[in-house]
């Protein structure tokens, strides 16, 4: 039987605001890098941020809620001028946590 994946739960925030600067700025990088720079990449760093800091003031502490938070709200983010979408920008977000934390996100240790 598959043992279910067990959840990351990060520390409470002690300076969500300082977390979520961080994020926007490795969020817009990693956009930038994935595909191509577009002037879109900043906003949608800047919103994923915006969610990720107010869940974190709020006190969520679990990375795959605060997962389905930034897709959930990003759902209502005009994607039309980026090659990007709630889920990859939800990914992306995650994958520069972990690897913050010093966690292999990879499968299968590859």
């Amino acid at each position: 039987m598959t043992e279910p994946i067990p959840s990351i739960t990060l520390l409470p925030a002690t300076n969500p605001v300082e977390e979520g600067a961080w994020l926007q700025t490795s969020l817009k990088q990693w956009l930038d890098r994935e595909f191509i720079p577009e002037s879109i990449n900043e906003t949608i760093a800047l919103r994923a941020a915006q969610i990720y800091t107010r869940q974190r003031m709020e006190g969520e502490n679990d990375l795959g809620s605060l997962v389905v938070a930034i897709i959930t709200e990003m759902q209502a983010f005009n994607f039309n001028e980026s090659f990007f979408g709630e889920f990859a920008v939800a990914n992306a977000v995650s994958d520069l946590i972990l690897d913050s934390l010093g966690i292999d996100n990879r499968c299968c240790g590859n």
